[in-house]
């Protein structure tokens, strides 16, 4: 899609020129969307959702313009790696409205979201660097563009991981809208920020709007970044709580201030299992213990530029494993961990393979016990199903050849008369009456009873049918007798 839509932009040093939009490159978020610029290469920009905005928008963006950060643009490998997409000019349309702002073109091909640093099943799934002096280098790089915006009294406020990019080939930054920062003007005026996310709100701030926010919400925000990036994606106020079923939100924890790493142990919480803190050089366990505990001044950016330069150029290469980095003679925190977790899936691995007993007894005997039970219970119900199919068959057989059977003693029941014949009839049925509550009784329960009934009814059938037979009846007699007329 494209735009070309024509737009002047105006420059700090006062020229100004006519940009032509291209491509629509990113839809954007909140505030506005992404448009290649066609009249510079290397350069897009960002068009405004909401033109009622104009004059607020135009003051941010001219104290931007004017008061711009030290960020340089690095290169590295005969290519350059810009770090932040800081307004180039402003744009206004044809009415005079400041419709939005140019900026430098950073390939976001190039960039992943720091989150993607933390943690080492994300690292392994995307193809990421595993070398830990390479995180250090990332949190090292993030503190000096921190520091170069405070210098200026800027403050980026809505400061996390998932809104800040590395390149991959370097571990430089790379910032994206930065019109969403707090921004000084000149004469005290203040232009602050619209967002801010929580896990990475300073205690103090649980009061504050983030309009309020500044310096100290960035050097908390910073402080959390470091402690993720050298802790395996760890937040200092994650932990393991001391009595089971007490569960604090982060920014609860934050807000009491339950850092679980310090030179105190915290009443709420236990340190993460896989942290590596113990690990740390003193200092760094000083500026976090600043960072996050009450009553303390935060470190700086400034501070932490300085003291990460200091432990990127003094950490010791692990010999076991060469992605591995250490600081302090206790040695590799992450071969300890990598120990740790083998161990802990060894011991799971040979728990599962032991059988899990009850009262001492295992449960697969029980369970095999059980299904021994239940087999025998099935065939012993087979087998009766069997009994009871084969004797309704022979049943079924034996009143079938009834008349057959009776047809040679024929001329002994015709002398005996028919009303004797009847009361043998009738003492029969009785019988089988009897017999059928017994069997009825008997019945397994997966058999249906309704065919014992039909049982009867057929004895009663074929012992009729046999009486008019042996008394050479007419079988008129079961016919209802003709209607006569009047």
């Amino acid at each position: 899609m494209t735009d070309n839509t024509q737009y002047l932009a105006l420059y700090p040093d006062g020229h100004h020129e006519t940009v032509v939009l291209g491509e629509l490159l990113n839809k954007g978020g909140a505030s506005g969307k992404i448009y290649r610029d066609t009249t510079h290469e290397k350069s897009v920009a960002k068009i405004y959702h909401d033109r009622n905005k104009s004059e607020t928008n135009r003051k941010k963006l001219e104290a931007m313009l004017q008061n711009r950060p030290d960020i340089p643009t690095r290169e590295f490998k005969g290519e350059e790696y810009i770090q932040i997409a800081w307004p180039t000019a402003l744009l206004e349309d044809s009415q005079g409205y400041c419709v939005g702002y140019l900026m430098p073109l950073i390939d976001t091909e190039k960039a992943i979201s720091l989150d993607y640093l933390m943690q080492k099943a994300v690292r392994k799934k995307l193809g990421i660097t595993e070398n830990y002096a390479d995180r250090v280098c990332a949190a090292f790089n993030i503190t000096t563009v921190v520091a170069a915006l405070h210098a200026c009294g800027h403050y980026i406020v809505d400061l996390k991981p998932s809104n800040v990019s590395v390149y991959k080939e370097t571990m430089l930054m790379a910032m994206f809208d930065c019109d969403g920062f707090s921004i000084k003007g000149e004469q005290g005026a203040r232009y602050p920020a619209e967002y801010v996310s929580e896990e990475y709100i300073y205690p103090e701030g649980m009061t504050q709007t983030c309009e309020q926010m500044g310096e100290e919400q960035d050097k908390f925000a910073l402080a959390v970044i470091i402690f993720k990036l050298l802790n395996e994606g760890i937040h200092p106020f994650s932990g393991t709580p001391r009595k089971k079923g007490d569960m604090l939100s982060l920014q609860e924890r934050i807000a009491q201030y339950h850092y679980a790493y310090g030179i105190w142990a915290d009443e709420y919480q236990k340190p993460h299992p896989y942290s590596i803190h113990d690990y740390f050089d003193k200092t760094t366990m000083n500026l976090f213990e600043r960072a996050f505990t009450k009553g303390n001044e935060r470190p700086s950016a400034l501070e932490w530029q300085n003291h990460l330069d200091y432990l990127y150029n003094h950490m010791e290469k692990c010999k076991k494993n060469p992605n591995h980095a250490y600081f302090t003679a206790k040695g590799c925190g992450l071969c300890m961990l990598d120990e740790k977790i083998k161990a802990e899936m060894k011991e799971y691995k040979k728990q599962q393979a032991e059988p899990v007993k009850v009262r001492g007894v295992e449960v697969a005997k029980i369970a095999s016990g059980e299904n021994s039970a239940k087999a025998k219970i099935k065939k012993e119900q087979t087998q009766k199903n069997t009994k009871y199919y084969a004797f309704a068959a022979g049943y079924f057989l034996f009143f079938s050849a009834l008349i057959k059977m009776i047809s040679p003693f024929s001329e002994t029941f015709r002398s005996i008369g028919i009303f004797p014949q009847l009361i043998l009839i009738v003492l029969c049925i009785h019988g089988i009456n009897r017999w059928e509550l017994k069997l009825y009784q008997s019945l397994p329960e997966n058999i249906n009873r309704s065919w014992v009934s039909m049982l009867h009814i057929y004895a009663v059938i074929c012992l009729i049918i046999a009486f008019i037979s042996v008394n050479n009846l007419s079988l008129d007699i079961l016919m209802p007798p003709p209607l006569t007329e009047k």
